[in-house]
């Protein structure tokens, strides 16, 4: 059976972790984009490694994907993916209390639906590999 995009993002992020700080059901603080319907946002620094399979996962759920990256230092994202950087961008991870990068946030109406904090370290937490 194939899983829907979105549905594999979920399964993927799984629950929240649980010292993940980022509090469900709280607005985002101000950010420069207009907030659609439901969203992913990405809020990583220059050292959380090789990214490349959790944005393949990002990016194949179908909804908008907005890349934070915070803490000074530029880290590339995905092509056609805009990239949020700077102080504004680091005041946004600290007023989301994200306690460790990446965090993933699944977004819908401008208030956290579900977060996931750490270093995927190239596992999504799908089935192990054989």
């Amino acid at each position: 059976m194939k899983r829907a995009p979105l549905l594999t993002l979920l399964l993927a992020l799984g629950t929240p972790a649980a010292d993940a700080r980022v509090r469900l059901g709280e607005p985002l603080p101000a950010h420069p984009w207009m907030t659609p319907d439901r969203e992913v946002i990405v809020v990583y620094s220059h050292d959380c490694g090789d990214l490349g399979e959790l944005w393949g996962a990002v990016l194949a759920a179908g909804l908008p994907v907005r890349a934070v990256n915070a803490e000074d230092v530029a880290a590339p994202a995905p092509s056609g993916v805009n990239v949020w950087r700077g102080p504004e961008a680091t005041a946004f991870a600290r007023a989301l209390h994200v306690g460790a990068y990446p965090t993933v946030l699944l977004v819908q109406g401008g208030r956290v639906l579900n977060a996931w904090e750490g270093n995927f370290g190239g596992d999504l937490g799908l089935a192990p590999r054989s």
